[in-house]
């Protein structure tokens, strides 16, 4: 019997390596101190989180539960090192809406030199995207969500502000989404427990 084949995570191990071939990519006079982010966009709406609840002895909590198709989406990217996080709350995934996302990090971080991981997704990669001078994208493995730091940026927002709740508007949804972000953002202790892996610890 054969075992599963197993998706190769070795590019990884050569992060310095593309870091530096990408830093070899700047201005010779550019001597902005260097960032590594990790980034992704995750889509929020209007169908319930159904979670499990604590309620007193006797007691069986009722939660609201619906499905309607309603969303947006929300681009974030954080530098796991120092627990900075920049996000915009989007109508779309596309390349258009990336490249005003990465405008938004290069505006953040003007005077950093950024370099941004990202995951293999389309707008990601499209001949399209208009990235800023002052960022470099690396592509992660494909289908590996577990190798970006970003994904448990979403967890996080799902499990302490979306549970058991039926919001009623997009609008709702977005506050919500606000309340989150900015609790996160103002958190950079807890955003580098949550971001900074292991591999990303890396001399730049």
């Amino acid at each position: 019997m054969s075992r599963p084949k197993q998706r190769s995570k070795r590019p990884l191990k050569k992060l310095p390596e593309l870091v530096a071939e990408k830093l070899a990519q700047r201005n010779a006079g550019d001597h902005r101190p260097v960032l590594i982010f990790a980034q992704d966009e995750a889509r929020f709406g209007r169908i319930s989180i159904t979670r499990k609840s604590w309620a007193p002895a006797g007691i069986r909590p009722r939660s609201p539960r619906q499905v309607i198709r309603k969303y947006v989406y929300v681009y974030s990217a954080v530098c796991p090192a120092t627990g900075k996080m920049t996000s915009l709350i989007l109508p779309k995934a596309n390349s258009e809406m990336m490249s005003l996302f990465l405008q938004q990090v290069s505006s953040d971080f003007a005077d950093y030199f950024i370099i941004m991981l990202v995951d293999r997704a389309g707008w990601h990669v499209s001949a399209r995207l208009i990235i800023p001078e002052n960022i470099r994208l690396i592509p992660i493995p494909s289908h590996s969500p577990e190798l970006n730091p970003t994904e448990h940026v979403w967890d996080e927002l799902r499990e302490k502000h979306f549970p058991n709740l039926a919001l009623k508007t997009l609008d709702d949804v977005e506050d919500k989404l606000c309340d989150g972000l900015n609790a996160m953002t103002d958190d950079p202790e807890r955003l580098r427990s949550l971001t900074y892996f292991p591999y990303l610890r890396i001399t730049v």
